[in-house]
């Protein structure tokens, strides 16, 4: 089987990934980024209807409280908005969208990637270690790899628990370190989350902002998901119940729409589109272990409190891994600098 040789393997196309990839570009460093899904982005995902790109992972960022991400969306020429709040229904914290979806940040950054350098359909099944760095195997486990990477430097940037589950680590890692890998909980794993979009905001017609909680229905979590001051507009948030529940997606659209009828009225009952995605379907992002709801958002930290296993030949990136804003969007951005930086 072919192997081929490069200074540093990134292994998940998330943002924390794309943007080690793009710090390594910077430095003109030889990398090659493994993404197992068909589509990079990982966790961000964006869907587009006549110009508004509906975001089915993470939405929003904090200026005052995310500088990496306000200043690296300034740098990429990209511009946020204000999330839409006037009405009943008022945030504490202002929120902001990335116009362009949070996919347009990822395009951004791919820009700036050679475009050899991102492999699509790359599932990693093996890391083993050599007396000079790693050999990555790209594959399924128990068969023939279909290639092979000869490494000095890995930059692991998939939540630790997702990596505990797929990978075959060989030599194994310590007990305490997988115990500390599996119990760390993957960001959005157990949400599933919905966009329903419409030619007129109705709900701002008769005072409402759109923002809302729920303890009735399928949704748990509601907010305005439009457009910046143009059409369409959306209602987006996240279904409250749990995973196992959620098996009949025909069933659960409809439950979706009649509860929405209910808050808002007849005609958000008649989106003119309408987009769901389960994150716990997503074999490339959740686990068996990630099934159960959760309730509250972790502390995240590196596992075990390690950043780096193997004398430094594999890194810890991926928000789940950062010591400050784990799990948000800010948090991916921190571990990955942080990785490239400990190359």
């Amino acid at each position: 089987m072919p192997t081929e040789t490069v200074d540093t393997i990134i292994i998940g196309g998330g943002l924390s990934g794309i943007y080690a990839a793009y710090l390594l570009s910077q430095r003109n460093k030889s990398f090659v980024v493994l993404e197992a899904r068909e589509r990079i982005g990982g966790r961000i995902l964006s869907r587009e209807h006549q110009g508004l790109f509906s975001d089915l992972g993470p939405s929003w960022y904090w200026p005052e409280i995310n500088p990496k991400m306000a200043h690296l969306i300034q740098a990429m020429g990209l511009k946020g908005y204000r999330q839409f709040e006037e009405g009943m229904g008022r945030y504490q914290i202002p929120n902001w969208r990335l116009s362009g979806g949070m996919t347009a940040l990822i395009t951004k950054l791919c820009e700036h990637i050679p475009e050899n350098a991102i492999r699509l359909n790359h599932p990693v099944c093996n890391i083993e270690k050599k007396s000079a760095g790693a050999l990555v195997s790209v594959g399924e486990l128990e068969k023939e790899p279909w290639t092979r990477f000869s490494t000095s430097k890995v930059i692991l940037a998939l939540p630790p628990r997702l990596a505990a589950a797929t990978i075959l680590f060989t030599p194994d890692l310590s007990h305490n370190l997988t115990q500390a890998m599996l119990k760390m909980g993957t960001w959005m794993a157990g949400q599933a989350k919905f966009c329903a979009l419409y030619e007129e905001p109705f709900w701002r017609q008769t005072g409402l902002s759109g923002y809302g909680f729920s303890e009735r229905g399928p949704l748990g979590e509601i907010h305005d998901g439009s457009n910046n001051g143009q059409g369409p507009y959306g209602l987006t948030g996240f279904v409250g119940i749990p995973a196992v529940q959620r098996n009949h997606q025909q069933l659960l659209t409809e439950a979706i729409l009649s509860q929405l009828e209910i808050i808002y009225g007849k005609p958000a009952a008649q989106p003119t589109a309408f987009f769901y995605q389960d994150w716990a379907r997503e074999r490339f992002t959740a686990t068996q272990f990630d099934q159960p709801p959760m309730y509250q958002h972790p502390l995240y930290h590196p596992p075990a409190g390690q950043t780096s296993i193997w004398d430094g030949t594999i890194h810890f990136a991926g928000t789940e891994t950062a010591d400050q804003h784990g799990g948000y969007l800010e948090g991916a951005l921190t571990a990955a600098e942080r990785s490239v930086m400990n190359l």
